[in-house]
């Protein structure tokens, strides 16, 4: 690549611990630096949980994430892929979002991406609860329909909560499909599990044409071959990654708002992301990380491993 300003400081270099962190330690390019249009992958937080149903924490998400990324080195140990030396990486900083007004707060996020795909970037966020990729896919799905690889333990194609909401962590992608963002017959989820409020969301995804691999599925079958039935899903077409870290079982990712038990490890959440390699990826997100349901950290870590993955798959396919 030939750029030493986009390469991240090494902990050979500076140690770990110290610096003001960024995700990866890459270098900060906000919006407005004249540097944005050298950017090919940007790493962005969208610090925001006005979607939460339950237990809220996700807002935190991005900090905390940050702060473990000083752990990553620059090349993966299992592929061999070193992102930074295929593509210019930096953190473009958090969204702006609106405590107070969830719709405000949902456009203020599609203005930034807006910006953010205009410029040409890659876009890979650390959120925020999963609300957050209703606003995201209205930018990178405004010239077409994307299809989508869902890793979670719910489905978040509900239609309403209590009546009224319409716009939570439970709904986004209901919307996304009904706003002609995603193309149902290109979307697959994977890891569905736990009690369930009823079959509405199961006949939706039905009644569309929509993949659901249940975790039942997932553990007779095995990563190699559930992920060798997504990328047959998506096909060659331009492909958004939503990934919940509710997907991995609670045992290894006890952080976030709504755990289901029974799902993958830690080995398995990481290996589902490398069978993605040689997709069209034009986003993805890692989302619902919640700092207060763990402050060890190690959801986060698991979290921003996964972040790490998802820039190697981008990074390679893209720029390889």
């Amino acid at each position: 690549m030939g750029n030493d300003f986009f390469r991240p400081v090494s902990g050979l270099d500076l140690p770990r611990f110290a610096g003001i962190p960024t995700f990866m330690r890459l270098p900060h390019v906000g919006l407005d630096d004249p540097r944005l249009a050298e950017v090919q992958i940007g790493l962005i937080g969208a610090p925001w949980d006005g979607g939460t149903t339950n237990r809220p924490g996700p807002r935190h998400g991005p900090r905390q994430l940050r702060d473990l990324s000083t752990m990553i080195r620059a090349q993966n140990g299992a592929t061999w892929v070193a992102p930074f030396e295929l593509a210019r990486c930096a953190d473009l900083g958090d969204v702006s979002p609106n405590p107070g007004d969830l719709m405000d707060s949902m456009a203020r996020m599609t203005a930034f991406y807006d910006r953010v795909v205009a410029a040409g970037i890659l876009p890979l966020t650390g959120g925020g609860d999963h609300l957050c990729s209703l606003p995201i896919l209205r930018s990178v799905a405004k010239a077409r329909p994307v299809g989508m690889i869902q890793f979670d333990s719910h489905t978040d194609l509900n239609d309403v909560y209590f009546g009224t909401g319409r716009y939570t962590h439970g709904t986004p992608f209901r919307r996304a499909v009904e706003e002609g963002l995603i193309d149902p017959a290109r979307y697959v989820l994977i890891g569905i599990r736990g009690t369930a409020y009823g079959r509405e969301d199961w006949d939706f995804a039905a009644a569309n044409g929509i993949t659901i691999i249940p975790i039942g599925d997932f553990h007779r079958r095995g990563v190699e071959d559930v992920m060798a039935e997504a990328r047959e899903i998506v096909g060659t077409g331009p492909t958004y990654i939503t990934y919940d870290i509710d997907f991995v079982d609670p045992t290894f990712a006890p952080g976030t708002g709504t755990p289901e038990v029974g799902g993958p490890n830690s080995w398995q959440a990481l290996e589902v992301v490398r069978g993605l390699r040689g997709l069209d990826i034009v986003g993805a997100d890692l989302v619902e990380v919640s700092p207060p349901f763990d402050a060890s950290g190690g959801t986060a870590w698991l979290g921003v491993s996964i972040m790490f993955e998802l820039l190697c798959v981008m990074a390679e396919a893209r720029f390889g």
